[in-house]
């Protein structure tokens, strides 16, 4: 497999491309995105085997049963820093390491479906939270720690609109791979 083949498996959609300016009409296709993840996500996933969901999506990558967990804990730390930085002046959020929680037993031999329902719970919290908030709450920030950036809620609900696609597009680009769709 070429370093570009890898690439493409690795980032399906592309990275994500943060418009230089946020319009209104982006934040509320962006929240559509999350709101309707969780349903697709679960239908995409509900009726795999055992042995589908213990399958690497890319050669060195995840199972579908690990990237499962990851987006749920994943979003569960998104809406914390959502959170956060609601309340908090451009708190420094705490980062961790998803490649050593999808290590852990949960994320390698545990039921999607219980991850499934915590991201159906937990984005309904996001997107109820997010349609809520108004121009000036979308200036707010956060810093992360492994760059010292700022980050704007705005562009972050532009970020976890993407990651929900891109791990989407992971298993589903699978599944049609081996002919499971």
């Amino acid at each position: 497999m070429t370093e570009q083949e890898l690439q493409n498996l690795k980032y399906p959609i592309g990275q994500f491309d943060c418009p230089e300016t946020i319009t209104q009409k982006h934040i509320e296709d962006w929240i559509t995105v999350l709101e309707q993840f969780p349903i697709k996500f679960e239908a995409l996933v509900k009726h795999l085997s055992k042995e589908q969901l213990d399958t690497t999506y890319r050669p060195g990558g995840w199972t579908i049963r690990q990237v499962v967990h990851h987006v749920s804990d994943s979003h569960h730390h998104s809406y914390t820093r959502f959170k956060w930085a609601l309340t908090e002046d451009k708190p420094i959020i705490k980062a961790y390491f998803e490649d050593r929680w999808a290590e852990l037993s949960d994320s390698k031999f545990e039921p999607i479906q219980m991850s499934i329902e915590h991201l159906k719970a937990i984005h309904y919290k996001l997107v109820s939270l997010l349609k809520s908030l108004s121009p000036e709450d979308l200036k707010r920030s956060f810093i992360h720690p492994e760059t010292n950036n700022e980050v704007l809620l705005s562009y972050n609900i532009g970020n976890y609109a993407w990651h929900s696609k891109h791990h989407y597009a992971h298993v589903e680009n699978l599944m049609k791979r081996k002919g499971w769709l």
